[in-house]
């Protein structure tokens, strides 16, 4: 998608990733040329739409909302390092110049980070000095043993990534995770998306049954959910407290509608921002 994003006028682009293209695999990267044209390009972002309402503009938005914040902290000199869990072949490291001498972590699946290696190796013709792949199992494995077998100081100030994941964990993993974040250094900075509890426990499908039906009943693969009011207090249980719990009508309004195209918000999904007391 963000690369499908760049076959948009580069004044009606929410993103804009030079890398995102030349990371994937050869299949879609045919596919992503061949939906340059405006009526396909077009059509896909409908297509979406109708898979999961909001979906274009939410997943979009929030990368470019994880942008900001990153920068902000590398620039004004309040972090040290930067670990994105469950990075994929997300590009930020790779195509943010204010990140370019950052002490960086990457972790996720084997599998991923092989792909990602030989991705970045081919768009790149290396791993950049700066950044750790880390393989990992998230449900197994601990994060702050693996990270500090890469060479990763919890103590340090961080900027944490956690985009798209918690869904994707039971609550025990979840909490593993916060475990994780509780220890790292005062002043560290948490970003990471979630699902509202709500619709993971089918209590209000927002106008998405379809998606819940797929997601959470039929294919198993959304596990856990957070609830707004909660936040502040689940954040407090790890030492963290919360500086802003965004939904994605806040995105679509800064990110989105100024570029004039008009897409809806995804209603299902939230923003955290959080920091380190």
């Amino acid at each position: 998608m963000v690369a499908m994003e760049q076959n948009f006028p580069a004044a009606q682009r929410v993103i804009h990733d030079d890398l995102a293209l030349k990371v994937l695999p050869a299949s879609y990267q045919f596919t992503v040329k061949v939906m340059r044209t405006p009526f396909l390009r077009d059509w896909m972002v409908t297509s979406t739409e109708k898979r999961l309402k909001g979906g274009w503009s939410g997943i979009i938005c929030r990368k470019r909302y994880i942008d900001e914040r990153v920068e902000e902290a590398v620039t004004d000199g309040s972090i040290d390092a930067i670990v994105n869990l469950g990075a994929g072949f997300d590009t930020r490291l790779y195509r943010l110049p204010a990140l370019a001498n950052v002490p960086a972590w990457e972790a996720d699946q084997p599998a991923n980070i092989e792909a990602k290696k030989a991705a970045l190796k081919k768009a790149l013709g290396q791993v950049p000095a700066n950044v750790t792949l880390v393989p990992i199992n998230f449900m197994e494995e601990d994060i702050g043993a693996v990270l500090a077998a890469h060479g990763y100081d919890i103590g340090s100030r961080t900027f944490f990534i956690w985009e798209a994941v918690s869904q994707y964990l039971t609550e025990t993993a979840v909490r593993r995770t916060f475990d994780f974040f509780a220890q790292a250094g005062a002043g560290s900075q948490l970003v990471f998306t979630y699902i509202l509890k709500d619709f993971i426990e089918g209590k209000n499908y927002y106008v998405l049954e379809k998606t819940y039906k797929q997601l959470v009943v039929k294919s198993h693969v959304w596990h856990y959910g957070f609830a707004p009011q909660e936040m502040v207090n689940f954040l407090g249980e790890y030492g963290w407290h919360l500086v802003e719990d965004l939904g994605y009508d806040d995105l679509n309004e800064r990110y989105m509608k100024p570029t004039g195209r008009d897409l809806p918000s995804m209603a299902i999904e939230r923003m955290v921002y959080a920091e380190k007391s």
